[in-house]
């Protein structure tokens, strides 16, 4: 099924401005209809279950994406295909080419979660991880956009002090496609001792530096217009040029306030004073390292949801939490992190702002209700796994009007 126009270009839909907190925002507002209801929007989208809960969590997301777009007119047409692990055990590789190639041809990707322990011996191309690595690089998806926000909700289930997680409300932008996890080269070897080693390349090139830089100045531009830099300047040569170019790249943004940090320093802040931060932006290992330490604020890495976008194709929308093979299939998963990717695939890969904040106020709703699944779950609340929590997901957002009802 087609989409009825150009996907929008990565600054376009940067431009939505989106809420930076859903605990705080106010009830959308959504246009008055005409007479006639406008003509429904299409869109394909590549659900990429994976391994551990990812199949659990993907199902709930998908459905209550379906809704949310009915609500709106928004109808979906989806290719379920394999990665990870389940594409292993079925045709020998972590990506087939299959997937990749349905993957480019979509609007939009969702994936669930992938590997788990029963890969951690094979070999590196055999490696759930790697496929991850093939669709990033695949897809061209540069820009890795993971917010990390405390909910008035959920503020007591953070690990840290109230009075040091109230409020916290940042973005941290990953360059997702250079760094040490693509530089060339790599490998094994000896060195002249004949002692074995391992070797990997960190290596950034101008550009790479300059097009992520540019996304978290707008990213900022639309926030609070703060942008801190996450580098190790003082010894790392990849660093030093990188503080060098978002240095050039600053001059373009004169009404974003940049700063600069070192990535010991930043990690020691974000538990210290994490307010003090709104984006950040950081190469491809510590921002891997850095937003899974934010998302520790919220509570859980169970309800933060991410989005990986490119200048131009199809966005990699997924949970940044992983498969977590120890749960899988008992209906203990939060599915909140890929719930709130699909409003992340609706805001920044579709551009359909009403309806990634239909499900948003129905995941605020939820919660408000007091549904709890076991990661997030405190004396009071209403204890219930990851079914029972998509279901009334969907009662929040199917109780919602239709965007033509409202007038």
């Amino acid at each position: 099924m087609a989409s009825i126009s150009a996907k929008p270009q990565l600054f376009k839909i940067l431009g939505s401005n989106p809420s930076r907190s859903a605990g705080a925002r106010r009830p959308a507002s959504i246009r008055c209809s005409t007479s006639q209801p406008p003509r429904p929007r299409r869109y394909r989208i590549t659900l990429l279950p994976g391994d551990g809960i990812g199949p659990e969590v993907v199902s709930v997301a998908k459905d209550v994406l379906s809704v949310a777009g009915a609500l709106e007119g928004i109808e979906f047409s989806y290719s379920e295909l394999l990665m990870g692990g389940a594409a292993i055990d079925t045709v020998g590789v972590p990506l087939p080419e299959e997937t990749l190639a349905k993957a480019k041809e979509s609007d939009a990707v969702l994936l669930g979660a992938i590997g788990g322990y029963k890969w951690d011996g094979n070999a590196k191309p055999l490696k759930p991880e790697t496929g991850l690595l093939q669709l990033r690089a695949g897809l061209g998806v540069f820009a890795n956009l993971r917010p990390a926000s405390v909910l008035p909700q959920l503020v007591d289930s953070s690990t840290l002090k109230k009075e040091v997680a109230e409020g916290v409300d940042l973005m941290v932008i990953r360059e997702l496609t250079g760094g040490i996890y693509f530089g060339e080269p790599r490998g094994f070897g000896t060195n002249d001792a004949g002692v074995d080693i391992g070797f990997n390349t960190e290596v950034y090139s101008a550009l790479e530096i300059d097009r992520i830089a540019r996304v978290a100045f707008e990213v900022a531009r639309k926030r609070r217009c703060k942008l801190c830099s996450v580098d190790k300047a003082n010894v790392l040569e990849a660093s030093m040029l990188w503080r060098k170019r978002v240095n050039e790249i600053s001059s373009e943004f004169p009404d974003v306030q940049l700063s600069h940090m070192y990535v010991d320093n930043a990690a020691m802040q974000l538990i210290r004073d994490p307010r003090q931060f709104d984006t950040m932006v950081t190469n491809n290992i510590f921002g891997d390292i850095l937003s899974d330490e934010a998302s520790m604020l919220t509570g859980s890495i169970g309800m933060l949801p991410s989005a990986s976008v490119s200048g131009s194709g199809p966005g990699l929308f997924e949970p940044i939490h992983g498969s977590a093979p120890d749960i899988a299939g008992q209906d203990k998963a939060n599915p909140l992190a890929t719930v709130l990717s699909v409003a992340m695939l609706l805001r920044y890969g579709l551009g359909e702002e009403n309806a990634a904040r239909r499900i948003e106020d129905a995941v605020i709703e939820t919660l408000n209700k007091g549904f709890r699944t076991g990661d997030i779950h405190s004396s009071g609340m209403v204890l219930v796994g990851c079914k029972r929590m998509g279901e009334e997901v969907l009662k929040s957002v199917d109780s919602q009007k239709p965007v033509a009802a409202l007038g």
